[in-house]
């Protein structure tokens, strides 16, 4: 007897939202799968800590850096180094080029269930005058440069702007529920803002009256809730910082500031923008995306049209607004589907519908943190804000237990988490 063929399940992408759910399959779908995970590079980075490391002038790249292959080879799940091409979905194929040297010809893979975790594309080619004046934290390079511009004598002490360029949602198949944003995440410049006034502050070079946060949503961090918006700008306005709601796009960054579309500006030396996350060109016009670019799912994070593709983190038009803990309840529930149609799982055990809720931690400096649990922008209850000492231990911690186990944190460390951090006073 021909031994049946176990089907491969294709994993693109191998940061967060990748990792993760390749993981998760594997636990859930034991040998019944063949596995091959795609990236560019062979290492995850730990882009929430970013900041952490930058003000603390640690080289993120020594630090935050979390290579991959190993953890993979453990749970037999081939990788591959290459920059995906061209995803066929008449041909269930993926076409890319190896990377570890350069020159390397088009290769092709074949699927069974195709898992896009690609990420977003930061378009800060997009903004003009960002390279010669612009800063950011989404990245290892990028944290360095901003790093070496601070500790390195750069900044003169002059006034700085935090905020987020405009973010286009799609709206093809979005579901009622789902707000539209403007921002694709303002928690970022919200624990910046907190951070640098810190680091100002034990410089003697002022603090947060140095700083005007701005957004170009109605309000900053909408997707908190009123309530925890509110507490958190009365709190932020107490303190002295500056700040400018709905402002319109990122014309242009000059030396000396920041000037938007409709000809407002902001003066500023020191000029940290995070940008609008684009769907990766290779994603645009295919049939399983939105007027946009973004994967178009149900809310099982599969493509309606194409039952063997699902989408989660960045790259997932319900990923809204584009942030971590949206990609790591959403690789669960790939890993659920999959396991269903093999059979290894019951449908009642994995038909769990993906509901977004905000849960983050941000610096503040001096060892504190803030900690957020919230669905009340997509008309749930919760709404949790917190601060104080045990934040900053736990966003310490979460690092730590990620990079322990390469990717796949016990089933009970996320809710372990938020409940130390909703029981902690």
């Amino acid at each position: 007897m021909t031994p049946t063929k176990k089907p491969r399940v294709l994993v693109l992408g191998g940061n967060f939202a990748g990792l993760t759910a390749a993981r998760f399959i594997r636990e859930k779908c034991g040998d019944a799968v063949n596995m091959t995970l795609i990236d560019r590079k062979p290492y995850l980075i730990f882009v929430p800590n970013i900041p952490l490391e930058v003000f603390a002038n640690e080289d993120p790249a020594e630090r935050l850096h979390m290579p991959i292959v190993k953890y993979l080879d453990r749970d037999n799940i081939d990788f591959i180094q290459g920059n995906i091409q061209q995803v066929d979905i008449d041909h269930s194929s993926v076409s890319y080029i190896p990377t570890e040297r350069s020159g390397g010809a088009i290769e092709n893979i074949r699927y069974d269930y195709l898992v896009i975790a690609l990420g977003a594309r930061l378009a800060y080619d997009k903004i003009e005058g960002f390279a010669e004046n612009g800063y950011t934290l989404s990245d290892s390079y990028y944290g360095n440069r901003l790093r070496e511009y601070l500790h390195g004598g750069g900044y003169k002490g002059g006034p700085i702007a935090i905020g987020s360029a405009r973010f286009f949602q799609g709206n093809k198949n979005k579901p009622d529920w789902l707000p539209e944003s403007r921002a694709a995440c303002d928690g970022p410049p919200l624990e910046v803002s907190m951070a640098l006034a810190s680091w100002l502050g034990d410089r003697s070079m002022g603090g947060p009256e140095k700083i005007t946060l701005f957004s170009p949503a109605k309000v900053i961090a909408e997707d908190a809730g009123q309530k925890i918006v509110k507490e958190f700008l009365d709190m932020a306005g107490q303190m002295g910082f500056k700040y400018q709601k709905d402002t319109p796009d990122i014309k242009k960054v000059s030396p000396d500031g920041i000037e938007f579309t409709n000809g407002n500006s902001i003066d500023a030396e020191l000029k940290i923008i995070f940008p609008n996350w684009q769907p990766h060109n290779l994603l645009k016009d295919l049939p399983i995306t939105d007027e946009v670019g973004f994967v178009v799912t149900d809310l099982s994070m599969r493509n309606p049209d194409y039952s063997n593709i699902f989408a989660l983190g960045d790259c997932a038009s319900l990923t809204v607004p584009k942030l971590g803990a949206h990609g790591h309840q959403q690789a669960g529930i790939v890993a659920n589907q999959i396991a269903k149609d093999l059979g290894k799982i019951s449908a009642d055990e994995a038909d769990k519908s993906f509901w977004p809720e905000i849960i983050c931690m941000g610096d503040m400096g001096h060892n504190k943190a803030f900690y957020i649990h919230s669905d009340a922008w997509y008309g749930g209850k919760t709404s949790i804000f917190k601060m104080g000492y045990t934040y900053y231990a736990m966003k310490l911690a979460f690092k730590e237990m990620y990079f322990r186990t390469g990717g796949k944190p016990p089933t009970w460390g996320i809710p372990l988490t938020e409940f130390v951090a909703e029981k902690a006073t």
